[in-house]
């Protein structure tokens, strides 16, 4: 199922549903992307100070192919390398790529233990990773937003606090559908992911009106940046910031 939008700015780039994200922070821990990750985990960990509670984040963008799941994936496993438990759920039931990313099969996951289909602790598994486990997100659904506000996915996060230390969710663009919403109470704070250069600048605005209408506490703002240099092959830099500006927005 396709997420459908409403600017023809904004082209649905399929790679990262066929052959996932690329793991810097796994593949090439030395490289200076990798280093930028693991700065974007301790500045949300700076940022969370301030919070009774910082476990369960949540990233979002406010368009489609902004680089989310890039950034999640990343710092999940950056917090995983620091020796924390780390699970990672795909919620983007409408554009999953966390089974790609860690080559699995997408036949079973969130949206069965949403359905009571399976238990959550069958739906997370181990990867590659030490550390870090996933929960793909499972055959799509024809109802994601209400599977998600459901009291299955708070007693899932509630399982997911006590069995790690760290919960990151990859969820769908804020302005495409109302996920994000629906999930926000049940987090302790949201990081967006913002390309510069191709953000609309009142899509971004509007994206930061939407999360405060929701009670958001949002950490920061990761910048994706594209690389001139090509970063040996990444092609992208990232930098986190605590405003809304819109700089390099459009």
């Amino acid at each position: 199922m396709r997420i459908p939008f409403f600017h023809k700015r904004y082209k649905e780039d399929m790679t990262s549903q066929t052959q996932g994200v690329r793991l810097v922070t796994y593949a090439d821990p030395k490289h200076v992307v990798s280093e930028q990750f693991r700065t974007v985990r301790t500045n949300i960990e700076f940022a969370g100070a301030a919070l009774d509670q910082l476990q369960v984040v949540m990233f979002t963008s406010a368009a489609i192919s902004e680089g989310k799941s890039t950034v999640s994936n990343n710092v999940a496993v950056a917090w995983a390398q620091s020796g924390k438990r780390v699970l990672l759920i795909d919620a983007d039931l409408r554009r999953p790529t966390v089974h790609a990313t860690f080559d699995m099969l997408n036949t079973d996951g969130l949206t069965n233990v949403l359905a009571g289909n399976i238990k959550v602790g069958d739906a997370a598994k181990e990867t590659f990773v030490p550390n870090l486990s996933v929960m793909n997100a499972g055959p799509v659904p024809p109802n994601p937003s209400e599977l998600l506000n459901s009291q299955r996915m708070a007693d899932l996060l509630a399982w997911a606090r006590e069995h790690y230390d760290m919960v990151v969710l990859d969820v769908p663009p804020v302005l495409a559908v109302s996920d994000v919403q629906v999930l926000v109470p049940q987090t302790d704070g949201v990081v967006l992911v913002v390309r510069m250069e191709h953000t609309l600048k009142g899509d971004l605005e509007r994206t930061v009106e939407v999360l405060k209408m929701a009670h958001a506490k949002v950490l920061g703002v990761v910048e994706r940046v594209h690389s001139k240099h090509g970063d040996r092959g990444y092609g992208y830099g990232y930098g986190y910031g605590y405003g809304y500006g819109s700089e390099g927005a459009k």
